[in-house]
């Protein structure tokens, strides 16, 4: 089984390899090009600093739209989006992704919805829960026919299903100890946690977030589990 990831996964490389599956890395901004979907299993599209209606500063995010479109409705391949990749699925579907109306950054609340407390991916998972965010944009309006699965009070669309099995997420489920500080080496995302949290915030954020560490990755555990579960994968896996 082999996967296509759209940047790098964080700790879903553990996942990955616990199970025996292959995946390459495609960095579009770094001049990588999308290979054909042939061979690949399921699309793993991850975050970034820019935002999805940026094709213009970065040209690269008209293809990957096209291709998550191409992935999702035409190969109907699993699909999971995390925070970018969670808002590009919304806006190659037809859904508005926008600035939102206040930066989520922090360890933050998120709930499901009724519809994400019956969703298989959130099995397991509780009702209300602790999660790192690190956005200024958001889903606005999802695309028509999607599920709305969790929610926060600064962001209606937390996380959403589309057909059976392409999931996006919008906070941070990949997280490993060392994300905060390398995420904090970047501008953008600097910039925002300066602004959101005040001057000098990145050592106390990584250690909130380091404090949150074992169940942040138990549910990534979980989340990862349940989505290999719904999508059929697993049982391919076992076949």
């Amino acid at each position: 089984m082999r996967f296509l990831v759209f940047e790098h996964p964080g700790i879903f490389r553990d996942f990955f390899a616990a199970d025996g599956i292959a995946w390459d890395a495609v960095e579009l901004d770094a001049g990588d090009t999308i290979p054909a979907f042939d061979g690949y299993d399921a699309l793993w599209v991850m975050g970034g600093p820019m935002d999805a209606w940026e094709d213009d500063q970065h040209p690269w995010l008209a293809a990957e739209k096209r291709a998550i479109r191409t992935a999702v409705v035409d190969r109907k391949l699993p699909y999971m989006g995390v925070c970018l990749g969670h808002q590009l699925l919304g806006a190659a579907l037809g859904g508005r992704v926008g600035k939102a109306s206040q930066a989520e950054v922090g360890i933050l609340d998120v709930e499901l919805t009724e519809a994400g407390r019956q969703d298989p991916l959130f099995d397991g998972i509780a009702g209300r829960f602790k999660a790192l965010q690190w956005h200024g944009a958001e889903v606005a309006e999802a695309p028509t026919g999607a599920v709305i699965l969790a929610r926060s009070p600064l962001c209606r669309v937390q996380a959403m299903r589309i057909g059976r099995h392409a999931y996006g997420m919008q906070y941070h489920t990949e997280l490993t100890p060392a994300t905060v500080t390398e995420w904090g080496e970047v501008p953008a995302y600097a910039c925002a946690l300066d602004q959101t949290l005040g001057q000098g915030a990145l050592p106390r954020f990584d250690a909130e977030a380091r404090a949150h560490m074992p169940a942040f990755n138990r549910d990534s555990r979980r989340i990862y589990d349940n989505f290999m579960k719904a999508s059929g994968l697993r049982q391919r896996l076992a076949a």
